[in-house]
């Protein structure tokens, strides 16, 4: 089992930029493949970026080149710096992890963290 706390999101205008946190508590986060997802009022959820055991990334069409997924194992922690954000972006953010088959499969997810771009 591990629990998973969103953080960093907020309001900020056309082309700038966030940085959320996912915090992991229980077991060990390095064990899993973890994600970002996010899901927009209105709109299913979308697969952002996710980070495997061995390092690898992966990343959603709309989000490469301006997202980037990154983990500090030491400290059970995952990050998605997101640059170039556009009103498009406006979304609750989830954070995820686990052992599913795919990209998109995972076992445990945060609470979430808004994410409001204006433009």
């Amino acid at each position: 089992q591990v629990q998973l706390v969103e953080s960093g999101g907020g309001l900020v205008q056309a082309g700038g930029s966030l940085r959320l946190s996912c915090a992991a508590s229980g077991r060990t986060f390095s064990r899993y493949r973890r994600g970002w997802f996010r899901q927009a009022p209105g709109k299913e959820r979308e697969f952002v970026a996710a980070i495997t055991r061995s390092g690898d990334t992966y990343y959603g069409e709309s989000v490469k080149g301006r997202f980037t997924i990154s983990r500090d194992n030491t400290n059970n922690m995952m990050y998605l710096e997101m640059n170039s954000l556009k009103p498009e972006d406006t979304a609750v953010y989830y954070c995820a992890a686990g052992f599913g088959a795919t990209l998109y499969e995972y076992e445990y997810w945060g609470q979430g963290t808004q994410v409001t771009v204006s433009s």
